[in-house]
């Protein structure tokens, strides 16, 4: 395996982050991997190595760049959780377009990745991102993944429900039965306009388990049956769409 941490240029500054893909047999489609609320680290650099792994160009950006390259949850301590939902609070639609622009010329120019194959998966606070980034570059995205995505469907203009008509690619939803962040009512709205807008897609809901279920340091809500299962819908997800010819 191949590593690196990098800064890729954006409009709004130099976004950190770290790839990784394999040593032999490349190029390699492309997974856009974006972070969640308690940031970049390496519990999910492990992830990330995870996918590549099996065959993918894997790029996981420090979202929070703009106002911190190094913030992570390392605590769930008042002050910490303050500065999480914080930065959290700076991220949107439009930061999306501009961060997944960047990442889509970083990867055009990378002769290890093969960018006419891209994917994405988000988690958490990022299942709103990836329809943003499908929705804004429709014809770049071969599919995308929300993992117990949060804020699926709210009242604002640019919620990612209202986003369904944009996407043309498939996508696939991981929901956690017992998730404040994403209820079934947010869900059930999500699925109508999916329906509406005919895309491509399926939502999964997985029983008996909590918002962060897979994440291996999240103790008390790490569910490894349920962890497994969200390996196995995104290595077949990535295989259908990014792997195997038209």
């Amino acid at each position: 395996m191949i590593e690196h941490h990098l800064d890729i240029p954006t409009a709004d500054g130099a976004m950190n982050s770290f790839v990784v893909h394999p040593a032999e047999g490349g190029p390699f489609p492309v997974v856009l991997f974006y972070m969640d609320a308690p940031g970049k680290r390496e519990e999910l650099h492990d992830m990330a190595r995870r996918l590549a792994a099996v065959g993918y160009f894997v790029v996981l950006p420090n979202l929070y760049y703009r106002r911190s390259r190094d913030f992570w949850l390392s605590e769930r301590t008042d002050s910490m959780m303050a500065r999480m939902f914080a930065l959290m609070a700076t991220l949107d639609a439009h930061t999306t377009e501009c961060d997944t622009r960047a990442l889509l010329s970083f990867v055009d120019g990378r002769p290890e990745a093969d960018a006419t194959r891209v994917g994405a998966v988000g988690y958490c606070m990022s299942g709103p991102f990836v329809m943003w980034a499908a929705a804004a570059f429709p014809q770049r995205f071969g599919c995308i993944a929300s993992i117990h995505g949060a804020n699926m469907a709210t009242d604002q203009p640019d919620s990612p429900h209202r986003m369904a008509s944009r996407i043309r690619c498939e996508s696939y939803f991981a929901c956690a039965e017992i998730d404040k962040w994403a209820p079934p009512a947010d869900i059930l709205k999500l699925q109508a306009a999916l329906e509406a807008a005919g895309t491509p897609h399926r939502i999964e809901w997985y029983p008996g388990v909590e918002h962060g279920f897979v994440f291996p340091q999240r103790i008390g809500v790490y569910d490894r049956p349920a962890a497994e299962r969200h390996w196995e819908r995104l290595y077949s997800l990535f295989e259908r769409k990014l792997r195997r010819p038209a």
